[in-house]
């Protein structure tokens, strides 16, 4: 009993709220808000009413649905600069939405336009907010005139509806929303990357192993139809056959190791990355401490992410050392590759970084590259920790 009496003294005697004043500085921020708000309303309504009216009316020409998209890009900027209006007068924290994706071709950036949500929720808020406009600044003004003693009550609750509007049509996207668009993108990525390795390997297939099969083939059968006339020449040939098998066959396990290592399949990361390194121009230290393996995808991922920064160290850093190091941290794999070469690397310098960066990406992953000029270089490089099922 005596523990919920020194309760309820603590909430009595607990500080309460600053009062605010009745003309203070927030009152008069309001105040400028709701007398604003006519010449804004009307801009927006305007731009709402023309941009849909021209954009729907020419939509049965080439021309309608591109000018449509065309005024919904510019719905964005009457919405962000409404927002930045609220936060300077109203202090209303909205934050910024996501930027549209980037597509490339024409038809993809149309369609990502049409179907942008902030835009359209800017176009409707331009739209039902004139009648708005129009009386709180009427009733504004006229309190300002008229009603003085009134003026701070009338501005407080006139702006708490303009807040409600603001984070109800301004605000960004939800969290569902927001994700849906991301991986819409990082969907595109990922088929782009998939359609790009199969060039790869058709290419490798056939310049390489195709090709030298096809010698190989030829070879034998002019060994053949000399093995009765020239039996030491034939003899030769079979034995140039019997090296370039052994090409053919380095060059498919060179190109499986590339789809998949088997050393990674059957031994994990540490002794994977350990081969990989044991091939790079530098001597290269590897540490793994990871107490279980990660998903055969992660895994994957993170051994071509590695290899791929091996290969870079080894074609363009000029390092005489480097290291990589693979940890868990909570539910995250943790990969860092650092050399002491000359530096300069950027995500936009021809060295493969910006693919890296969009692969991981594509499966919620992170990707850092700090790179000064004269080094050194570290790259940082996180992956969603999923465990093997």
């Amino acid at each position: 009993m005596n523990a919920d009496a020194n309760a309820d003294n603590a909430d009595t005697e607990a500080p309460l709220p600053p009062v605010r004043p009745a003309y203070g500085r927030q009152t008069w921020k309001e105040i400028s808000f709701l007398l604003s708000n006519l010449l804004t309303t009307l801009v927006g309504f305007v731009y709402t009413v023309v941009a849909v009216a021209i954009g729907v009316g020419l939509s049965v020409t080439v021309i309608g649905l591109p000018l449509l998209a065309l005024g919904l890009a510019g719905a964005r900027g009457i919405g962000r600069s409404e927002r930045a209006r609220a936060r300077a007068l109203l202090g209303v924290q909205v934050e910024e939405p996501s930027p549209l994706p980037r597509r490339h071709g024409f038809f993809n950036w149309l369609w990502t336009a049409l179907k942008d949500p902030v835009a359209w929720r800017t176009m409707l808020y331009g739209f039902i907010r004139l009648p708005w406009g129009i009386v709180t600044f009427t009733v504004t003004l006229v309190s300002l005139i008229v009603l003085w003693p009134l003026l701070p009550f009338v501005a407080r609750g006139l702006s708490t509806a303009d807040r409600a509007m603001v984070r109800g049509l301004l605000s960004p996207s939800d969290e569902l929303e927001r994700r849906i668009a991301e991986l819409e993108t990082d969907r595109g990525v990922v088929v782009d990357t998939a359609a790009a390795d199969l060039r790869r390997i058709e290419r490798d297939l056939h310049d390489g192993a195709q090709a030298r099969l096809v010698a190989l083939a030829m070879g034998l059968g002019l060994a053949k139809e000399k093995l009765l006339e020239d039996p030491e020449a034939a003899a030769a040939m079979v034995g140039e056959a019997h090296g370039e098998v052994k090409l053919a066959l380095q060059e498919l396990r060179d190109l499986a190791r590339g789809i998949h290592p088997a050393v990674l399949t059957d031994r994990g990361l540490d002794a994977a990355l350990s081969s990989i390194a044991a091939r790079c121009t530098v001597p290269v230290k590897v540490s793994v401490d990871l107490a279980e393996r990660p998903a055969e995808a992660i895994e994957g991922i993170a051994y071509f992410t590695v290899s791929e920064l091996l290969q870079n160290v080894s074609k363009h850093a000029r390092a005489r050392s480097a290291s990589v190091e693979v940890r868990r941290r909570d539910d995250r794999l943790l990969l860092q590759v650092r050399d002491d070469g000359r530096g300069g690397a950027r995500l936009d310098g021809g060295t493969g970084m910006a693919g890296l960066a969009e692969r991981l990406g594509a499966v919620d992953g992170l990707f850092v590259l700090e790179s000064p000029e004269g080094g050194p270089t570290t790259v940082t490089a996180e992956l969603p920790w999923r465990g093997r099922v």
